[in-house]
């Protein structure tokens, strides 16, 4: 069997009624004919939407095809045993032009019970942020589901939640259960469960594409919402220049930012596990034995489990984010 390599995949566009155009603009993605383009799934094995190689002699086959056929050499023996052939993480680029559905999403237990599926936790890298735009995650203060109703009913939910002010480069990691929302003027990279359920709690009385107002899923809600406060939602970090900044460490994924102008030497012999780099700044390339693979700023890249050391090699200065399971 041919060795692996660093896979590529070919971006799936997503047109939504709030979707932009800065993914063109910022990352060159043609998501052409769509006249606007709110997600860009990078990484895929949701059903449905399960990602197509777009390099090397794989071309073409899809993931769940690759793990099937790779098992543990691509996605490392343990994640294997858990997941079987579907891949874990979904990895996305969002751009927003307007607020998002205020949402909230199940843990894997209540997802297990009601749709024998995975929960739903992930994590915002936020890339670009107009002036003044805005996330909200969490509750502002600690609340009781009947004063939640009251907000929820009498259009005043935002009032108790937390909104903060968006800025590039700021992380925030959404835990299943928590209440939250993506504002106008905000591009962000997500990296989450491979799971697609979401519960909408309230989303501004607009009309969706067909002109209907969408279904808001208030009961499903009550049951998934945690209903405490944080003293902070932001996740404080320390940026390294050449070196790796922890951001986030949970049991569904650990994902750090890479910072570096120089050539980088990352070794995995630790790890049982495929590794995840999406390109947020600059150029860089993957040297493993055996070639190398150029990464352009926008795109992401699986490095198969079973290759254990690469050096990183950028062609301008870059900001990667790594992601893998522990």
């Amino acid at each position: 069997m041919r060795k692996l390599y660093p896979l590529k995949f070919k971006p799936i566009f997503k047109d939504k009624v709030w979707g932009g155009q800065r993914l063109h603009k910022l990352f060159g993605k043609d998501f052409s004919p769509l006249p606007n383009c709110g997600e860009s799934w990078e990484i895929s094995g949701v059903k449905g939407n399960v990602s197509l190689v777009q390099n090397g002699f794989l071309e073409d086959n899809n993931l769940q095809e690759l793990i099937e056929v790779y098992m543990g050499d691509l996605v490392g023996e343990k994640v294997f045993g858990q997941f079987g052939d579907t891949f874990p993480l979904l990895v996305k680029f969002l751009d927003t032009n307007d607020y998002l559905s205020i949402q909230v999403h199940p843990d894997d237990k209540l997802a297990r019970e009601r749709y024998k599926s995975k929960g739903k936790s992930e994590m915002w890298y936020v890339v670009h942020a107009d002036p003044g735009a805005e996330i909200i995650a969490g509750f502002k203060h600690d609340v009781d589901p009947d004063t939640y109703l009251h907000h929820l009913e009498n259009n005043t939910l935002k009032e108790i939640l937390n909104v903060e002010e968006a800025r590039p480069g700021d992380v925030f990691y959404i835990p299943a259960g928590r209440i939250h929302a993506i504002g106008s003027g905000i591009t962000l990279c997500e990296i989450q469960q491979t799971s697609d359920i979401t519960f909408r709690v309230y989303d501004w009385d607009r009309p969706g594409q067909d002109g209907k107002l969408r279904e808001l899923h208030t009961d499903e809600a009550l049951n998934a919402l945690d209903f405490k406060s944080l003293p902070e939602y932001k996740t404080l970090y320390r940026e390294e220049t050449n070196g790796s900044a922890p951001l986030v460490d949970c049991p569904y994924f650990t994902t750090n930012l890479l910072n570096f102008n120089r050539k980088i030497q990352s070794d995995y012999f630790f790890l049982d596990s495929f590794v995840i780099f999406v390109c947020l700044e600059g150029d860089f390339r993957i040297v493993y034995p055996g070639g190398s693979e150029k990464v352009k700023n926008g795109e992401a890249v699986v490095l198969p489990a079973e290759i254990k050391a690469v050096e990183l090699i950028p062609d301008k200065p870059c900001r990667v984010l790594e992601s893998y399971i522990k």
